[in-house]
Parts: C-alpha cells; sequence; structure tokens
C-alpha cells in the first residue's frame, strides 16, 4: 500500500488520497464518535469489509446533491401523489441500518457490518445520525440513514423492498433538508440512480470549501421529526 495512507491518530489531508483506488486516505484507527465527526467534518468516510483494517476515504469528485436542483421523474410525481404511504423520522434506526446491510440481488453483502452499525447507532444515540422512512401498510418497505452536520446531510445507505420505497423517503428527506436551509446533500460516488434524482459530482476541493462554510460548529442533536406537509413535498 501506497505510503500516503498510513495508520489514523489524527487524518491526513485530504489532497494526498490516492487518485488509484480513488479517495484512499487512511487506514486503522477506530468508529468512535469522536473520530466519525472528525472524518466528516473534513470530508472522509469509514468503507471497509468485515475482515479489513478500517479504511478512511475521500474521493475527487465527490457526488452531491444541492437541495434546489432535486430532480422528480413524472412516475415518482404520481407515486409521490398516492395516499399509500406514511413516513416516519428517527423511529426505527436500527431497522433501517439492518436492511441496508441485507445481501442485494447480485452481491453476497454489503460494508454496513456490525461494527459499523453500532457506530451508527451510537450517533442516532447522539441525535446526529438520522433515518428516514418509508411505512405501507404498517411495514417498513424503505429508506435511508446517515450524518447530519451544521447545513450538510451525509447519506449514507438506502433500501427499497417496494418500488420507489427509498426515493420516497429521499424526496421527503430533501424537501425537509430545503425547507431547514441545509446547503448540501453528500453522496459519495456517482451512480445512476443518485444522477437520476439530481446528483452531480463537484471536486474534492470545491466539496471542502462547502463544508468549511456548512459546517462552523457542533450543535448537540436531536431526534428529526420534518414539518413538511404532505402537499410541501408533493410541488
Amino acid at each position: 500500500m501506497s505510503s500516503s495512507v498510513r495508520s489514523c491518530s489524527s487524518f491526513p489531508s485530504v489532497e494526498s488520497a490516492l487518485r488509484e483506488p480513488n479517495g484512499l486516505l487512511a487506514a486503522g484507527g477506530d468508529l468512535s464518535p469522536r473520530r466519525l465527526l472528525e472524518a466528516y467534518r473534513k470530508g472522509i468516510f469509514p468503507w471497509f469489509n468485515e475482515d479489513e483494517p478500517i479504511l478512511w476515504w475521500s474521493p475527487d469528485p465527490r457526488m452531491v446533491l444541492f437541495p434546489s436542483e432535486l430532480k422528480i421523474s413524472r412516475s415518482l410525481r404520481k407515486t409521490l401523489n398516492k395516499d399509500h404511504y406514511q413516513i416516519r423520522t428517527d423511529c426505527s434506526f436500527s431497522q433501517v441500518m439492518h436492511a441496508c446491510a441485507a445481501p442485494r440481488k447480485g452481491q453476497a453483502g454489503t460494508w454496513i457490518h456490525p461494527e459499523m452499525i453500532a457506530a451508527y447507532t451510537a450517533l442516532h444515540e447522539m441525535g446526529l445520525a438520522h433515518c428516514v422512512e418509508t411505512w405501507m401498510d404498517g411495514v417498513l418497505v424503505g429508506g435511508l440513514y446517515g450524518v447530519s452536520l451544521g447545513k450538510v446531510f451525509f447519506g449514507e445507505s438506502m433500501f427499497s423492498r417496494v418500488p420507489d420505497a427509498s426515493k420516497i423517503a429521499f424526496v421527503h428527506l430533501v424537501k425537509q433538508l430545503q425547507h431547514w436551509e441545509f446547503g448540501l446533500i453528500d453522496c459519495q460516488v456517482r451512480t445512476g440512480h443518485l444522477a437520476s434524482l439530481g446528483a452531480r459530482e463537484i471536486s474534492r476541493r470545491e466539496f471542502s470549501q462547502k463544508l468549511e462554510t456548512l459546517i462552523t460548529q457542533l450543535e448537540p442533536g436531536s431526534r428529526w421529526n420534518f414539518d413538511r406537509t404532505m402537499s410541501d413535498t408533493r410541488a
């Protein structure tokens, strides 16, 4: 492994991250709340398999969504206009993480293993990690989770058990964050799914500059309660 990737007591500059694999910055450390919060403030996130050391990443470019740039397709808008689902926030964080961790078609598993679940559950208990849930007929069918610092939401993962369930949760999230005057949603790396919703890539330097502006201090967290109406989301 390149000498620029080293065990971390504190993180190296994100500009020293490798180009290949894109964004690999450091290895080692732990997943304590203190270290995770330090990482997110600098635009760094953990991503590693269960049998690996903890790996820390800061890719360039970075996939982000500016809340005002959300795109809602005609078919998704029709789904949003129905009343067959219910949105809940921070009610079933553990269930959402375990659902995101479940094996997906063509994959043996995901990187969301017990160590990661414990780490983000600790942040959730501090009011800094949140989930948005889509329920239908009393059953959790989709959702997402991530970390909220300042006016930035760092999205981590989402899942769907029925078509569009994660997109429903995502649209409600974006509309609420826009109402709360959040400036950025971090999507980490490019996917067609996120691009279809309006996310785009920006340079790591621009991303770092946005974080400096939008995360000025860490305030005590609390459980989320959305105050947008259904008509606000469908608009």
